[in-house]
């Protein structure tokens, strides 16, 4: 009877927590869609064309009185946005480790966020500068709200399925950009049709991103649930702003092996944000390219992305996520090599390059995060994510000024392309040098069989 008790607790417990990664997952299908229609699709040349409508004659406008050219308006926001989330998510994230009440913090992180992307609709004629508030609050709002999200994950799934479960989260991530940018896409170029002007189809576009993002929340805020913190760290002391930023570092300290890990992620993960955020560049630029072949390719990405993900997950289960991560690594690698020879006016062959570019996109991403799980110590979830956090938004800046030095110096985007292959190859000697299973083990976690 005591067995039969065991094994019932047992299977009630594997239930919950089954029902826990399915919310998970939603989260996931929740915010992507900010990122592929708002940030990789629409926001930029929309919030740019207001700007300039906005500016004056020598194409400048004034936020608070600082001369701003229209068309780095965009750009500057975006940038300010990263600064603003490099000061926030390490108060939320300690907050959240000591408090014990991640879900409220997600909450209010995720509704700002769509509640600042469905205001996004108001941004008509000379309203430059509500779109920057509007980017930066949403923008900080997805960074703080990813980082509590990815802190779930050591707590959802046990060791052995955590490459599995960050896997589905992402490939659900991109099935959701893919699902809307189809719809917004067929809004967007057939606006006649639905009586819209091409701006109010742009704006509906912005604002359906914020409206998808606030109700699929709902799914993994009623399923997600806290977990109270040890007496230890409810008792540690917050510092504010910067203080605590260097609090969470110099706790960092610590674990050496796990600022390793971080180091070779933020090397290689630099290489996957340049080559994302410049692709449709060395596109249009290099290859001449039309508009529609690269909104074709962006769209390609996202559907192969969730794949990618699912297969490479797979293989993680094989030959470990250390093995795959690094196998990743070689055919970005690869990915860029081609991309030096594409010719130029074939959309073919780069529909090919962004084939590849999908299959490696979902994987690499999603077991890094399942594999940095493992080097969190219990009870730190927030705070260290919160750094893996800044590694993954706020540290993505040297890989587009390598990209822009090396056009400036060469006038080539092939060989500015190129360049990029060095983020791959220093990320792959750093990462094979982190001795993985000693890392888990000194986090004070438990080494799975297979990493």
């Amino acid at each position: 009877m005591g067995t039969d008790t065991v094994r019932a607790g047992a299977a009630d417990e594997a239930a919950d927590r089954r029902r826990e990664q399915r919310g998970w997952y939603f989260y996931d299908w929740a915010c992507s869609v900010y990122s592929t229609s708002v940030l990789t699709v629409f926001l930029g040349p929309y919030l740019t064309s207001v700007a300039k409508h906005a500016a004056d004659a020598d194409g400048y406008v004034h936020p608070l009185g600082i001369p701003v050219r229209a068309g780095s308006f965009f750009a500057y926001s975006v940038s300010l946005s990263v600064i603003v989330a490099v000061l926030v998510m390490p108060l939320v994230g300690a907050a959240a480790d000591r408090g014990g009440r991640k879900k409220p913090l997600l909450a209010a992180a995720a509704y700002t966020g769509a509640a600042a992307t469905t205001g996004m609709f108001f941004l008509g004629g000379d309203r430059y500068l509500l779109g920057g508030v509007l980017l930066v609050v949403a923008n900080a709002a997805q960074s703080v709200g990813t980082m509590l999200y990815n802190s779930y994950l050591p707590q959802i799934a046990p060791p052995e399925e955590r490459d599995a479960v960050s896997s589905k989260g992402w490939a659900f991530g991109y099935a959701a950009g893919a699902l809307v940018l189809v719809v917004n896409l067929v809004l967007y170029m057939g606006h006649d049709s639905f009586g819209l002007s091409e701006s109010a189809a742009v704006r509906v576009c912005l604002a359906s991103a914020g409206l998808w993002w606030g109700g699929f929340a709902l799914i993994p805020l009623r399923r997600l649930r806290d977990r109270r913190p040890s007496a230890r760290d409810a008792k540690e002391p917050m510092a504010p702003g910067f203080r605590q930023l260097a609090a969470t570092v110099r706790g960092m300290r610590r674990h050496p092996l796990t600022l390793a890990f971080l180091l070779a992620y933020l090397i290689y993960n630099d290489g996957i944000q340049t080559v994302i955020s410049q692709a449709s560049v060395y596109g249009s630029e290099e290859l001449g390219l039309g508009q529609s072949t690269l909104i074709a390719a962006v769209l390609l990405v996202q559907v192969l992305a969730v794949a990618g993900a699912l297969a490479l997950g797979r293989l993680a289960r094989t030959y470990g996520a250390k093995r795959t991560i690094l196998g990743s690594l070689v055919a970005w690698a690869v990915i860029l090599g081609a991309g030096f020879f594409l010719p130029a006016g074939a959309p073919v062959w780069f529909f090919v390059l962004a084939s590849g570019i999908g299959l490696v996109l979902g994987g690499s991403q999603a077991l890094s995060r399942s594999l940095f799980s493992h080097l969190v110590p219990p009870g730190k979830e927030s705070e260290y994510f919160s750094a893996y956090e800044m590694s993954d938004r706020g540290m993505s800046w040297l890989g587009p000024l390598l990209f822009g030095i090396t056009y400036q110096l060469t006038g080539s985007y092939r060989d500015a392309i190129i360049s990029l292959v060095a983020f791959f190859v220093i990320g792959f000697a750093l990462l094979t040098r982190v001795p993985v299973r000693r890392a888990i083990s000194d986090a004070g976690n438990p080494v799975p069989e297979r990493i």
